[in-house]
């Protein structure tokens, strides 16, 4: 499947009939945020939710959280931001026995699973139309691996995933423009602690 033309589609006919439907988009970070809010905003009601447990240390998730905010007020959007307690052992129990892994592995699909799982629970128990993810802006991400993730989830839950494919388009390009625009903190790694020693 082309992920960012099936989503093109799906754009147009909601500019057409005028719906608006209510999308829970998982943020991994302002950043990645950027340009998914400027491209979507106009075409869905969003709320950005903040659950990354693999963050780390803590003062890491405290302050993309707060970029997070800051960016949403300084694109003048009037959107919810839905900042979830840090949970670290959330993580560290999924990745147990696949510490070693390489960046893009096992350990990266189950963290995937482990944040859109979430998203789809906070979508479902609040009424919202879609969910999906920030992450597949980013070049590092397997976008296939989350959408097929997403996909599964929202089956297991009873709400539609997003189908999507940031990058395309130009996305992350555009992200790096809108970043330095709004003098976004672009971290060097991914966010867990593992990542984070492969980066140093």
């Amino acid at each position: 499947m082309n992920y960012s033309k099936e989503l093109e589609k799906k754009i147009e006919e909601y500019k057409k009939s005028g719906a608006k439907p209510k999308l829970l988009l998982h943020a991994c970070c302002a950043p990645c945020s950027s340009y998914v809010l400027e491209y979507l905003s106009e075409v869905f009601d969003i709320t950005l939710y903040f659950y990354n447990p693999n963050i780390s240390p803590e003062k890491e998730y405290v302050f993309r959280s707060a970029e997070l905010i800051r960016l949403v007020g300084e694109m003048g959007l009037s959107i919810k931001v839905v900042i979830e307690k840090y949970s670290p052992e959330e993580f560290f129990e999924i990745a147990k026995g696949l510490e070693r892994e390489k960046e893009g592995g096992e350990r990266c699909f189950k963290c995937y699973e482990l944040r859109l799982r979430k998203a789809g629970e906070y979508a479902k128990e609040n009424g919202f139309d879609y969910f999906t993810t920030t992450l597949s802006i980013s070049p590092y991400k397997n976008a296939e691996a989350l959408n097929e993730i997403g996909g599964r989830v929202a089956e297991a839950k009873g709400v539609k995933y997003l189908f999507s494919d940031f990058k395309k388009k130009n996305g992350y390009k555009r992200s790096i423009e809108l970043s330095k625009e709004y003098s976004l903190y672009r971290q060097n790694y991914c966010g867990c602690i593992f990542s984070k020693t492969a980066a140093e």
